[in-house]
């Protein structure tokens, strides 16, 4: 028999993201607008109680499920901020990040066959997850709605084989939110099927008006939903790769397995930071957004007086301006800009095709660099503008 890998893992492309940005070594001079990393650093609270986890020995595993104190912490977390319960001891898992969290939810959950409902353009990481546990993506395309998803049509897609939709807000890479009536509509949708609910909602405390509301917020959808939380971008942790899984107990039990087998346990000095993020850096997230707040309408602005149509964000930290004006195919768009002007960010495309017509700008980047590359993009744009350059390089191999 020859060697031979999963045909399923050949079909999947590397992220669109990491293949701009891992051509950075090309361009030294180049800015940087493509990963979604805080440029805050960890709280000085949170490293301490790491190191002195370290010093005090507390390296060993952990409960599969991850610290019990670590588990209530996340538990009151939700109970004091958003109203809603889970059982610290049955109901929580601790992950090695959100992306495990997810992993191992379409690992739980899927079979052969089985249709996954994805709000499109969204993050590059749900649809290879999706293809690897052999089920099969469809998109509801939330272009023609300023990115906001439509009951109805997502009413219908739903089909007998549909066996969960997957919802990332704020969103990844629009940074729009969901506006409250329409949360409610979708929940109405949703509780009249059965299947499951995977609710992303890593950036919720990275909101800029309003209050941020939660799938987990409407009791008839807890015995379907698996909510997913972690603090990498509210706590600029990326690193430290702690994800939070929240199901109903019997949902749970099965996924506990799964996550199990895959990472035994998150790291043990990275949940002692977290219960000390939770519980003694509450307000980290209050502290950042006005910084983040004051990036987003910098660059919403920058945008529009470039004549770029832009969906003004509402959270997170990316902004989605149209490029439909230069008739470049994204990907393209994006080399050249990165060739010629020094800018680097994500074609829209990173995030399934219907982001076609887009790039991806995250603002997580100091002021002074956002300023910058908003002046490059400026004097780029009035080039091609006058120009009407339509040549494209060949990209640089990597």
């Amino acid at each position: 028999m020859s060697l031979t890998v999963n045909p399923r893992v050949q079909q999947i492309e590397p992220s669109g993201i990491r293949k701009i940005s891992n051509q950075l070594i090309n361009y030294p001079d180049a800015i940087n607008l493509t990963i979604g990393q805080p440029d805050f650093p960890t709280p000085e609270r949170i490293k301490e109680a790491a190191h002195k986890a370290i010093a005090d020995d507390k390296t060993a595993y952990s409960h599969n499920a991850g610290l019990l104190e670590l588990r209530q912490a996340v538990a009151t977390f939700f109970t004091t901020k958003y109203g809603f319960n889970y059982n610290p001891q049955t109901e929580i898992i601790i992950t090695t990040g959100a992306s495990e969290a997810m992993d191992t939810v379409f690992r739980t959950i899927l079979e052969e066959g089985d249709e996954v409902i994805i709000p499109v353009p969204i993050y590059t990481g749900y649809e290879p997850l999706i293809t690897l546990a052999g089920a099969t993506p469809i998109y509801l395309d939330t272009t023609p709605t300023a990115f906001i998803p439509d009951p109805v049509k997502l009413a219908e897609l739903i089909t007998p084989k549909t066996k969960a939709i997957v919802f990332n807000y704020p969103s990844n890479p629009t940074g729009v939110t969901i506006p409250p009536h329409t949360m409610d509509a979708l929940a109405a949708t949703l509780a009249k099927h059965d299947i499951f609910i995977i609710s992303d909602e890593i950036y919720s405390e990275n909101i800029f008006e309003g209050e941020h509301r939660s799938f987990a917020q409407y009791p008839g959808l807890k015995d379907k939903l698996f909510l997913i939380h972690g603090l990498s971008k509210s706590h600029s942790m990326t690193g430290w790769r702690i994800g939070f899984l929240l199901a109903a107990d019997k949902w749970i039990q099965q996924a506990v397995k799964v996550h199990a087998y895959n990472t035994i346990c998150a790291s043990v000095p990275s949940q002692h930071a977290a219960i000390c993020a939770l519980t003694e850096c509450q307000h980290t997230p209050a502290a950042m957004n006005p910084e983040y707040i004051r990036r987003r309408n910098y660059m919403y602005m920058r945008l529009t007086n470039m004549q770029l149509p832009t969906v003004k964000p509402n959270g997170a930290f990316y902004i989605f301006p149209s490029i439909k004006e230069f008739n470049q195919p994204a990907e393209q768009f994006a080399h050249i800009l990165l060739n010629e002007a020094q800018v680097a960010v994500v074609p829209g495309t990173a995030f399934t095709a219907f982001g076609e017509g887009y790039i991806r700008i995250s603002y997580a980047y100091a002021f002074d660099q956002l300023e910058v590359a908003m002046d490059r993009l400026e004097n780029w744009l009035t080039n091609w503008r006058n120009n009407e350059r339509h040549i494209v390089p060949d990209p640089p191999l990597v």
